[in-house]
């Protein structure tokens, strides 16, 4: 059965269970189920390799030896196995020494079994066992089928904040170019999907060798404070590649002072789409100096960004434009970046990007650290010919990048002209507006004027004409 066929038959039967309420949690389900899996399938290529090699799991817990019988447990046994033994030992896992042990034992901190049914359970188990993840084919499939799973997110209560569209996140890795070799950081990962794409690129441009892809490995670092998008994201990695994605930690990167990062937290390259709209927990801005403490997460993000970076560091991230217009702590905070770092590219992104998570106007701002900003361009990008505004089903696409690409100017990004897209704003304008960075592109407005104008003419003349034929009309019934 095609794996596609296989995903939709597992949500069917997710949905016949009482416990399971809804795209999220069926998601959580799901996120779990398959982790086990793949960890078992990844094991067994594992074993044959070095035969000496031993299961940070049981043996009794290693998926193999409760899920892979089709005729094995089933109904309460199975619900009770899960519950009393499962996951409460691998909740508990020590993982002092062993890095896949601390993987599974953080995977499961804070996942959840939803399903009452262990009938139905046993229905979903013998589902995934389908699917073969040592099989390239099944594997690359899946692929595709993970990548629509977090997608769904989007509509999935809350859990759209950790979804970030694929066609952005791969424009923006291919504007800041990392190599291999660079450390790349995303702060606050999400599911994972920038962090994926800096793989898929620096493996496709810059590694060779099985040396250079272990050091692609140890290179790509992620945080993400929620469960399940931090179970997603391990689990996407090793879809990609990464065999023990150790270095996608748990944790809260705003939950401890910014001093206490010291040079060897430093990196060369940041990707990230942090959280905005919201607030951070109490006490958390005390994290930071106290001219710069604020409530506003993207904000203390940002602030973050500037401290992690090295000298010469680049950054692609997303920002709402309550960042670019905020005034006081947001203006001190962004007299910082202006100052420490040359913001050399701010992408203005059409409304909707993000629905229907969220429908705020959101950018894509790109700086370097070690150099004052001189200069910042702009572009932006419009929304297709014909379309009013994204939906679930028409989301952006790669190929609506195309035009930036081309207007980018290349690696020094000295070929780049103004057009009716792009414009240029100098630092003495941004700061006599008290670094205000929210400017509009005039010639946008310049055309939506000379419409407006157009429009009322256009008017008033289909008025006098509808007189004139009133009057003519009136003369001929007298």
């Amino acid at each position: 059965m095609p794996i596609q066929s296989i995903i939709k038959a597992i949500q069917d039967i997710m949905r016949k269970d009482q416990g399971v309420a809804g795209d999220g949690q069926r998601i959580e389900q799901l996120g779990w189920m398959l982790f086990l899996k793949l960890f078992d399938d990844q094991e067994r290529t594992y074993e044959l390799e070095d035969p000496k090699y031993k299961s940070p799991i049981a043996e009794k817990l290693r998926w193999r030896n409760w899920a892979a019988d089709k005729e094995g447990m089933t109904g309460d046994e199975l619900l009770s196995f899960i519950k009393d033994k499962l996951f409460s030992t691998l909740k508990e896992l020590p993982a002092k020494t062993d890095k896949r042990a601390l993987i599974v034992r953080e995977v499961f901190e804070d996942s959840y079994n939803y399903m009452r049914s262990g009938t139905l359970i046993r229905q979903v188990i013998n589902k995934i066992n389908e699917i073969d993840f040592n099989k390239r084919d099944d594997r690359h499939l899946l692929n595709d089928i993970y990548e629509q799973i977090l997608k769904d997110l989007q509509s999935a209560g809350n859990y759209g904040e950790f979804y970030t569209p694929r066609p952005l996140t791969k424009f923006v890795v291919e504007m800041l170019d990392p190599r291999l070799g660079e450390i790349i950081l995303d702060p606050a990962c999400g599911t994972g999907g920038f962090l994926v794409n800096a793989l898929e690129y620096v493996r496709g441009h810059y590694v060779k060798t099985a040396k250079d892809e272990q050091v692609l490995h140890g290179t790509v670092r992620g945080t993400e404070l929620k469960s399940l998008p931090h179970l997603l994201a391990i689990t996407n990695m090793i879809l990609h590649g990464v065999e023990v994605p150790d270095q996608i930690r748990r944790g809260d990167m705003l939950g401890k002072p910014l001093t206490e990062y010291v040079a060897k937290d430093r990196v060369d390259v940041i990707v990230a789409n942090p959280p905005f709209g919201g607030a951070v927990k109490d006490g958390t801005e005390s994290n930071f100096p106290s001219e710069f403490r604020t409530k506003d997460t993207a904000l203390l993000f940002l602030l973050l960004f500037i401290h992690l970076l090295k000298s010469s560091g680049r950054v692609g991230i997303v920002l709402p434009d309550g960042v670019l217009f905020g005034e006081g702590v947001a203006s001190k905070i962004k007299e910082k970046l202006l100052t420490e770092c040359n913001v050399h590219t701010i992408i203005r992104l059409p409304q909707g990007v993000f629905n229907p998570y969220a429908g705020v106007n959101t950018n894509l701002v790109f700086f370097e650290k070690g150099e004052s900003t001189k200069e910042i361009w702009y572009y932006q990008l419009p929304l297709p010919t014909g379309l009013k505004q994204y939906t679930k089903t028409r989301g952006i696409t790669h190929a609506e990048f195309e035009p930036v690409k081309k207007w980018w100017g290349g690696a020094d990004r000295k070929g780049r002209t103004a057009n009716d897209q792009a414009w240029k704003v100098s630092i003495a304008e941004i700061r006599a507006r008290n670094w205000n960075l929210d400017f509009k592109n005039h010639k946008e407005k310049d055309v939506a004027e000379k419409r407006t104008v157009e429009e009322i003419v256009n008017g008033i003349e289909e008025r006098e004409n509808s007189i004139t034929k009133l009057l003519s009309e009136m003369k001929k019934s007298i």
